[in-house]
């Protein structure tokens, strides 16, 4: 094929172009520093309404209802700040969301994957930004004096943080790695810890039915923020060597 006909054939030229801007790389967002914001807003409000020094904190559902009443009764201020925070996470993430799907359809990926990505990462999105809300709601003056109402809204917004958030995460980070390791755009040691990360998060949905899997929803969760971090630096921004053209 002589270079007459590349320059004159809108279909190659359009693929030259394709390639070149590949190669330019993914116009985004730093996903690595996307994916910090997003842990150290978690971890800030969760630093509010956690402490390991004996002090009041935020309670599991296993605990009674007095115990739950009165922390928030108690702490309502810690609440709201941990509830605003993570409100803010939960904006990190779908930023970080909406980014690495993009970027893995920039690098050619085609296959379900990347759509698996984004429908767990934004279903994780959308919980964690209706749990902070429902613990904005149980912060307002005069809610934590409804003990009827208050356990109803703790409990849903245990749901939604637990493996309403837990379980699509797991859908993000096995909706990443499964087209990144067919294209070796990610180490295969991140490819395999995310695929880990990912059974767990997806086994974590059995704490619906019995608390002994409760742990299953830390063990996703916090591993999963470092999964995230080096994801978002170690996936490439644009494709390493352009595709071999054709030859007639």
């Amino acid at each position: 094929m002589d270079q007459y006909t590349i320059q004159h054939s809108p279909i190659l030229m359009n693929k030259s172009a394709e390639i070149v801007s590949r190669q330019a790389g993914h116009p985004s967002p730093p996903l690595g520093i996307v994916a910090i914001v997003f842990a150290v807003l978690f971890n800030a409000g969760l630093y509010q309404v956690i402490t390991f020094s004996g002090k009041a904190h935020f309670p599991g559902p296993w605990e009674s209802a007095d115990t739950i009443t009165g922390y928030f009764q108690a702490h309502a201020s810690e609440v709201l700040v941990c509830a605003f925070l993570q409100f803010g996470a939960a904006i990190a993430l779908g930023i970080y969301t909406a980014t690495v799907v993009s970027r893995l359809q920039y690098l050619g990926v085609r296959a379900a994957g990347a759509s698996i990505a984004l429908f767990g990462g934004l279903m994780t999105v959308f919980s964690m930004a209706t749990a902070s809300l429902v613990l904005w709601v149980m912060a307002y003056p005069g809610i934590a004096h409804d003990v009827a109402v208050l356990r109803a809204l703790y409990y849903f917004s245990f749901a939604l943080g637990g493996p309403g958030f837990s379980v699509p995460l797991g859908l993000l980070i096995a909706g990443v790695c499964v087209p990144a390791a067919f294209m070796r755009l990610l180490p295969k040691w991140l490819v395999i810890f995310g695929l880990a990360l990912a059974v767990i998060g997806e086994l974590s949905w059995l704490d619906l039915i019995t608390p002994k899997a409760l742990l299953l929803i830390p063990l996703t969760r916090f591993p999963g923020f470092i999964w995230l971090i080096a994801a978002g630096f170690l996936l490439p921004k644009a494709i390493k060597h352009a595709t071999t053209p054709v030859r007639s």
